[in-house]
Formats: C-alpha cells, structure tokens, sequence
C-alpha cells in the first residue's frame, strides 16, 4: 500500500532569506491609518463642531428646522430646551439637540 503514497525527504539547502516585508506592513499600517483619519474622523469632528456652533449661537427670533422636519421661529431659549412657534397660536418645545439647520430670515412667511 506505500506504493500510493511518495516519501517526503527534507531539502538540505539551507533555507531561504524571509523577505523585507516589514516595512511594507508598517508603510500599509499607517496609510490605512492616514486614510481613516482623513475620509472618517477629520469630516465627523467639523460637523460636531458646526453643530456645537449651531446651538449655542441660537437666540429668539431665529427661523430653525428641528431634525424632524418642523421649521418655526424661536420664542424662547433656554439652557436645554427651545420653543418654537410653528404658526400663530401654536408654540411647542424641542431639545436644542433637535434643531437641524437654521433658516435665513423670511423664510417662514415665504412657505
């Protein structure tokens, strides 16, 4: 039955040089690093900071949209909350965390 099967006999050269792939690896390694820094941390901090900006510039009379899609004119502000008056006799409050955008003024009576 050995006939089925060849024997395996060791080289005696000696073995090959491993080749320089190390430096490839780090060079690899640190690029993906460039490259996420670059397309996902970098862009995701400028809008946190834009939004930081958004809510704490926020003051009565400015037209906002919430998150939602509800657009009105601030009547109030606090340090949490806001409140929006979405037509002449409604007015409801929202976290400053749900307001999107804010709108140039006259947009309101423009819809």
């Amino acid at each position: 039955m050995s006939f089925f099967i060849s024997n395996a006999f060791a080289d005696g050269a000696a073995p090959a040089a491993a080749a320089p792939t190390a430096g490839f690896e780090w060079i690899f390694l640190v690029g993906f690093l460039v490259i996420f820094y670059l397309m996902i941390w970098r862009p995701q901090a400028k809008r946190a900071k834009e939004q930081k900006n958004l809510l704490g510039n926020l003051a009565k009379g400015d037209e906002v949209v919430t998150t939602g899609g509800i657009a009105g004119k601030i009547t109030k502000v606090t340090d949490d909350f806001v409140v929006l008056e979405v037509s002449d006799t409604i007015e409801m409050k929202f976290q400053k965390g749900a307001i999107a955008a804010t709108l140039p003024k006259g947009t309101l009576k423009a819809i």
